[in-house]
């Protein structure tokens, strides 16, 4: 491979609202290093995380510029030294990349690769990654939820949503679920959740107690903490756990209500995962691929140059409907 090929690909030279995505089409194309896979892109997904760091509001900042996101889906181009797991040809998804995913191609190391079974297709492929392993992280490793235990996924239409009420019910849980328009509480029904409920209704938290006897509900995968996290602790059952997945500033919360039913509130974050958690994760969804309840819902499509209105839709958007996706 000559070191002059350039590809298409998002560059982000400051951090700033979504104008700072940018297109240039003279990217050099990476090069895959030891145990590496060089990855030609069908899709890739678009993830909160990513308008945050962007933004330069998240914890960690990449160096300037860079190239977003983790997640793709593609075929193999070509494999780095001591790979022995893919091999050109092979349709694969990332969980992590080297180089970023909003690009033609990209290299990512091997563990951070998993094979994409023919049963779904690029665009499902490229909604895997942060969704799927992030709701395992939180409802698995840090709530520790068992079977017959109650889960309330508190915005159940996106990405995360989606793959936690999958997940969840695979997992033997009860699931509630919301959404902010009817089309959204749709989505969440056929997606594993037993019951739906409406997060802009007034009193809609009511109904969710109501919905478990007012006994409460045993784990909230919560995606917008800082509107929720007060209600949240309200809602819990006796020993109830709040995975804070997402959120987009701070809230106020009054700690007794932790006291009172000796409940926890716990933060979710993928890049802290091990080695071995990530292994265990990717074992148990790859089951689930092959038993055909992991089927990752894609919502809005856009092609590459249209980074910018998708990071503005992805946080704007009156209600998720499925995972947003660039399409090469």
């Amino acid at each position: 491979m000559s070191g002059s090929r350039v590809m298409r690909a998002i560059r982000v030279s400051e951090f700033g609202a979504p104008s700072v995505l940018s297109l240039s089409s003279q990217v050099t194309v990476p090069k895959p290093g030891p145990r590496q896979v060089l990855i030609r892109v069908q899709a890739c997904g678009v993830n909160p995380v990513e308008t945050y760091i962007r933004s330069g509001t998240f914890s960690k900042k990449p160096t300037l510029p860079y190239t977003p996101g983790s997640d793709v889906a593609g075929v193999v181009e070509t494999a780095g030294e001591g790979v022995v797991a893919f091999k050109a040809g092979d349709r694969v998804f990332t969980t992590a990349t080297e180089s970023g995913a909003y690009a033609e191609f990209t290299v990512a190391a091997d563990d951070c690769v998993h094979k994409l079974p023919e049963a779904l297709d690029f665009t499902q492929g490229a909604a895997i990654g942060i969704p799927y392993f992030t709701a395992y992280r939180a409802l698995i490793h840090k709530a520790h939820s068992k079977a017959g235990e109650t889960v309330l996924i508190h915005g159940a239409s996106g990405g995360v949503g989606v793959a936690a009420c999958q997940l969840s019910r695979a997992l033997g849980l009860r699931v509630l679920g919301t959404a902010g328009t009817p089309e959204g509480m749709k989505l969440v029904l056929n997606n594993g959740a037993h019951m739906a409920f409406n997060h802009r209704e007034q009193g809609y938290t009511d109904k969710i107690t109501e919905a478990t006897d007012g006994r409460g509900v045993d784990v909230i995968v919560e995606m917008l903490s800082n509107v929720n996290l007060s209600k949240d602790l309200e809602m819990l059952a006796y020993g109830g756990r709040v995975m804070v997945v997402g959120s987009r500033g701070p809230i106020e919360i009054n700690p007794r209500d932790t006291m009172a039913k000796e409940s926890s509130i716990i933060g979710v974050v993928l890049y802290l995962a091990t080695q071995e958690e990530k292994k265990e994760c990717a074992a148990y969804l790859y089951a689930g691929m092959e038993a055909g309840w992991l089927r990752p819902v894609v919502g809005s499509q856009y092609p590459l140059d249209k980074a910018a209105q998708a990071h503005h839709d992805i946080i704007e958007s009156p209600g998720a409907a499925g995972k947003i996706v660039l399409t090469m």
